[in-house]
């Protein structure tokens, strides 16, 4: 029998995993998409084989015919949907953030720890990109003898809106880079401290991070929301002996009028669309066996990436060194050591 799922929330991600649901991942079955808008709900169901539509994500998430549920609806939502979710033992693929609140978070894991088993994927989907998994594995090979520095850059054609600050490019935008490198160099962090150049206009200027590992690597990442070029993800790691970079799909150059090219995309689904593929993938396995994917973000990741930007977010205020502070880490989580 396949798996029956339950897209929460049929924005640009809901739509997405509705569609990837319906026609990529095998025995899985798109049986409902939830969302506050009728309509909205109907044109994506409607897209992807005539689900049934809902507007009550938490009568949802009760039901008998539903076997899991993926959470794409607005962040807010993230951490009441993932408790009703435990509290029905459905497993639950969540968006990230878990939640903007490192103490949301925890009330996530309390419940899960209660529970007796995980019941939370959190999607920091880069842990499935082809690049960041040969990364990791030439790393985890011994080619580059010991890790001593991780760059990254994360650009956006442009921010969501004329509200978007720099606090929010490190809530929304920066924590899939804090996930990918804690998940790359296996180490949490231990302090970190943000910047921002001045930029003339209305638009948010970049945020520059450098963070400091408790095993004394240094990670930088700079999130630029109004790149205007298109969208733009890269990463080098420096080892000892060498370094690996990523390498994103290119699936053609241009050569013309003395001139190359490549194209970038508008956003980020074309750049990791086979690591959502996997990710989502890995879930349907998760939701048939209840065996968690040994790879993928749990509860415990997503509270430490909420509490990286909390930390973040200090450290743009004040213009200093603001010191990382987690809570201690359950046994439940301990088969996932960072």
């Amino acid at each position: 029998m396949a798996i029956q799922i339950a897209v929460i929330g049929a924005g640009v991600m809901g739509a997405d995993h509705a569609r990837i649901i319906a026609e990529d991942v095998p025995g899985a079955s798109l049986a409902l998409v939830c969302d506050a808008s009728p309509e909205r709900a109907k044109a994506v169901a409607d897209a992807y084989g005539g689900a049934e539509t809902s507007t009550d994500p938490f009568a949802v998430i009760t039901r008998d015919d539903i076997d899991a549920v993926i959470v794409a609806s607005p962040d807010e939502t993230h951490a009441p949907l993932c408790l009703a979710a435990i509290e029905a033992s459905k497993p639950v693929l969540c968006e990230k953030p878990l939640s903007q609140s490192s103490q949301q978070c925890l009330d996530v894991i309390e419940a899960e720890v209660a529970s007796g088993r995980q019941w939370v994927q959190v999607g920091f989907m880069r842990r499935y990109d082809p690049s960041y998994a040969a990364m990791k594995a030439t790393l985890d090979s011994g080619e580059l003898g010991q890790p001593l520095m991780m760059h990254n850059f994360h650009r956006n054609v442009e921010s969501p809106g004329p509200c978007f600050t720099g606090a929010m490019a490190i809530t929304n935008s920066a924590p899939h880079e804090f996930d990918a490198a804690r998940f790359v160099l296996e180490a949490d962090y231990a302090a970190i401290t943000a910047f921002q150049p001045a930029r003339p206009g209305d638009l948010v200027a970049p945020v520059f991070m450098v963070l400091e590992t408790v095993t004394g690597q240094i990670v930088n990442v700079e999130i630029n929301n109004n790149a205007a070029y298109g969208y733009d993800v890269r990463g080098e790691l420096v080892g000892e002996k060498g370094s690996v970079s990523l390498s994103g799909p290119i699936h053609a150059r241009t050569n013309l009028a003395l001139k190359a090219s490549e194209d970038y995309a508008r956003d980020w689904r074309p750049r990791f669309a086979e690591a959502y593929r996997l990710q989502n993938k890995a879930f349907v396995h998760f939701a048939r066996t209840g065996e968690f994917p040994a790879i993928s973000a749990n509860a415990w990741d997503g509270y430490c990436a909420t509490a990286v930007a909390e930390a973040g977010v200090t450290a743009l205020k004040s213009g200093g060194r603001t010191v990382i502070s987690l809570a201690d880490k359950p046994a439940l989580y301990a088969r996932q050591e960072t």
